[in-house]
Parts: structure tokens; sequence; C-alpha cells
């Protein structure tokens, strides 16, 4: 379990955002993480634990080139969890500064872009465990450092590269996850370049994909288990999404496939691109989606 150093404490919208690092045994690296605390919430850590109130969380995680700050100064998601009374989370990206071959030489693989999945392939499988990090020590220490958190009541949201993780991840792990929500997530990575490139240097074996694209995931999903309610909304301007990058569509296809289809509302907005002034248009609508399920709304 990591000890959390504060390395900033900032107000905004009447809550706590605080910058910290710990030394994660998961990744073998100092890790940072961003964490808001709506109002009341920080200040209620020094209350004994029979007085204090439990707030539910949110893990907003990033695509790539993103570190904890991106979503955290420009996703204006601290805005709407204040309204709500929601703690927001914001993980790294990938493990940092272990220096592997190639490791800093592209924007697409390695820093900054660990796709949220355990690495089977050598080097990166010494620490690019992304997807151990973020659902299991990450919120384990989190939960125990700061007891505020509510770790009962936990949901997913993601950009891009990070909206793959918040669908692969829930669907892989739904009893952690109360909910699950993208933007412009890469959504069938199998069949993208981007997910091409990261899968083929990640994994060892080509049949270890399907464990990590959603599209897949979606399609050997439990037919016992509950609604799913996913929420997706992309930029029809998105110039990934015109590339071929996202393939939406097929996870829409991969939902009707199952008969989920009503299960899954992807909401195309006109005009949008990928960037964070999209993601900052419409995060009402993916806390508020939060909020619904983490029983605040």
């Amino acid at each position: 379990m990591s000890t959390f150093t504060v390395t900033s404490k900032i107000a905004t919208f009447g809550g706590t955002l605080l910058k910290l690092t710990h030394q994660s045994a998961v990744l073998s690296n100092e890790a940072a993480v961003n964490v808001f605390f709506p109002p009341g919430a920080y200040d209620n850590e020094s209350s004994s634990s029979s007085e204090q109130v439990k707030v539910p969380v949110l893990f907003h995680l990033a695509g790539l080139t993103c570190t904890p700050d991106n979503g955290a100064e420009k996703g204006f998601f601290n805005y709407w969890a204040a309204k709500y009374g929601i703690a927001v989370v914001y993980p790294d990206t990938s493990a940092r500064g272990s220096n592997h071959p190639g490791e800093h030489d592209a924007y697409d693989f390695g820093s900054a872009a660990g796709f949220y999945l355990d690495a089977t392939a050598e080097p990166w499988s010494k620490n690019y465990k992304m997807e151990s990090y973020v659902t299991e020590e990450l919120p384990t220490s989190l939960f125990s450092f700061f007891p505020t958190l509510d770790g009962s009541r936990v949901s997913l949201t993601g950009h891009s590269m990070g909206g793959h993780g918040a669908l692969s991840l829930f669907l892989k792990h739904p009893d952690k996850y109360k909910s699950t929500s993208a933007f412009a997530p890469i959504a069938n990575p199998s069949n993208s370049a981007w997910g091409q490139k990261a899968f083929a240097g990640y994994l060892k074996d080509k049949t270890e994909w399907s464990q990590h694209d959603s599209t897949e995931l979606l399609k050997a999903y439990d037919a016992g288990r509950p609604s799913l309610d996913i929420l997706i909304t992309v930029g029809l301007a998105d110039n990934f999404y015109q590339a071929g990058q996202l393939l939406i569509e097929n996870f829409e296809a991969a939902a009707k496939e199952v008969g989920r289809e009503h299960e899954i509302k992807v909401n195309k907005v006109a005009g949008y691109d990928h960037g964070y002034y999209f993601v900052s248009s419409f995060s009402e609508d993916h806390v508020k989606h939060a909020a619904k399920h983490l029983g605040v709304l």
C-alpha cells in the first residue's frame, strides 16, 4: 500500500485538487496522480471515522500523450463533480522513466501510451501494467490513504486511448465499477492502427488481443449480467474518427450482435473534433451519467 506525497494543493470550484506522487510497486516507478475532492470532502479527511461522509469516485482515464494534468486542467470535470459531490481521480497514462529501448520515441507507444493493459512482452512486462495499476493498486492505496473516498461506489470515464481503457476495464471488471462512459474511444483497437501497434508491441501473442479489445469483450460479455448503460460521445469532425482509428460502429455492431444495442448510447455530435474543447463541452453529460449510477442523482 502506497503513501502519497502532496506536491500541490489547489482550490477549484469550492473543492480541492491534490497533485500527488507515490511509489508504485506494480509499475516499479514513481507515479503521479491527481485527485479532485468536492467541496468539504478534503476537509472531512481530518474528521474522526465516525464523522466522515464518504464521497463516490469517478476515474478519468486520459489519452495518448497525456499526463494526470490534462483531464484535471482542461476537461471541466471538476466543476460538475463539485456540483454532484463526486471525487475525480486522474491517473497517469503509462509507467514512466524505465528507459526501455524506444520507450520515448513515439507518441503512440511507450511513454504516455500504456493502453491500460498489462504487457506480456519483454521488456514492457516489467512495468507496463496499467490494468493492474488502475484496477487494483491505485484504488486500493487511495481508498486506504483517503478514507473519505468511497471504494464501494466507483465509476469510469475516459477519452480516446482512455476511452478504450474505460470500456475495456469495465467489461473485464464489471464488479468493480458502477458505470462507464467514453469520449471518442478507440473502441476496436485490434482493427485500428493505434491499437495494432500497441498490442503487437506490448503483447506476446496475437491471441491475447481480444482480451483487451472492447468490441471483442462486448461480444463475450456474460449474458446474465445486468444492463450495461454505456454512454459514448464522439465528434463528427474528429479526424481520428474519420480515419478509422476509433471504429465505434464496430462496437455498436457488437452490441446488436449480443442483443444489447439498447444498452449503448452513442451521441455523434456535428462540428466537434478530438481535443479537450470537445471533452469539456460534454463533460457534464458524462459526470451526470456517473452520478446516476453512483447514487447521487
